[in-house]
C-alpha cells in the first residue's frame, strides 16, 4: 500500500509542479487501487468500510475547499485517493501536516515575490467574507485559485510532502 501511495503521491506531485494539473487517469486509479488493496489486507468489508470513510472524508473537506475556490479539483480527487488507501483517521493527520505545511509555504512564497503584507491582507479579507456568510473570490478574483492574477502554487507538491511527512512519522513511531 505505501509503495502505491508514494507512486501516486509522486506523480501528482511532479504533474502539478510541470503542468499544473493532476490527470484523472491518476486519481481514479489511486481511489480504485485504495479500496481494491484495502478490501484484499483487510477482511473485505472492515478493508472497504475503512477505503470508503477515507475517501468520503477527504472529499467532503477537500470538496468545501473547492467551493469556495480555494482548491482545484485535482487537488479534492488527490486526497480523495490518498483517504482511499489510508483510512480517515490517517488522512486527518496528513490533512493537517498538509495544512501547516502550506501555511508555512505560503508565508515564504509571499516573502519571496515581496507580496507578504497583501497576501496577509488577503487572508484577513477571507475570512471577515466567509464570516459574513460571503465567497470572498466573488468580491476579489486574485482569491480565485483560478485565476492567473493570485498567488498560485502547486499544492499536489505539498499534499505529496505532507503524506511523506507523515509516512516517515509513522515509521518513526512504529520503531
Amino acid at each position: 500500500m505505501i509503495a502505491v501511495l508514494l507512486v501516486l503521491i509522486l506523480i501528482a506531485a511532479i504533474s502539478d509542479i510541470l503542468y499544473r494539473r493532476i490527470p484523472n487517469w491518476l486519481t481514479i486509479s489511486g481511489m480504485l487501487s485504495g479500496i481494491g488493496l484495502n478490501a484484499f489486507l483487510h477482511p473485505l468489508w472492515p478493508g472497504m468500510k475503512l477505503s470508503l470513510l477515507g475517501f468520503a472524508a477527504a472529499f467532503m473537506v477537500y470538496f468545501v475547499l473547492f467551493a469556495i475556490r480555494a482548491t482545484s479539483a485535482g487537488d479534492v480527487k488527490l486526497m480523495a485517493a490518498i483517504g482511499a488507501m489510508v483510512g480517515w483517521q490517517d488522512w486527518i493527520a496528513i490533512f493537517a501536516i498538509t495544512a501547516v505545511l502550506g501555511g508555512i509555504f505560503a508565508v515564504l512564497f509571499s516573502i519571496a515575490q515581496k507580496r507578504l503584507q497583501k497576501t496577509l491582507r488577503n487572508v484577513g479579507f477571507i475570512l471577515g467574507e466567509l464570516g459574513h456568510g460571503r465567497l470572498a473570490y466573488l468580491s476579489n478574483e486574485e482569491l480565485d485559485v483560478t485565476s492567473s492574477k493570485g498567488l498560485r502554487a502547486p499544492h499536489g507538491a505539498i499534499i505529496a510532502i505532507g503524506t511523506v511527512m507523515f509516512l516517515a512519522l509513522m515509521s518513526f513511531q512504529a520503531e
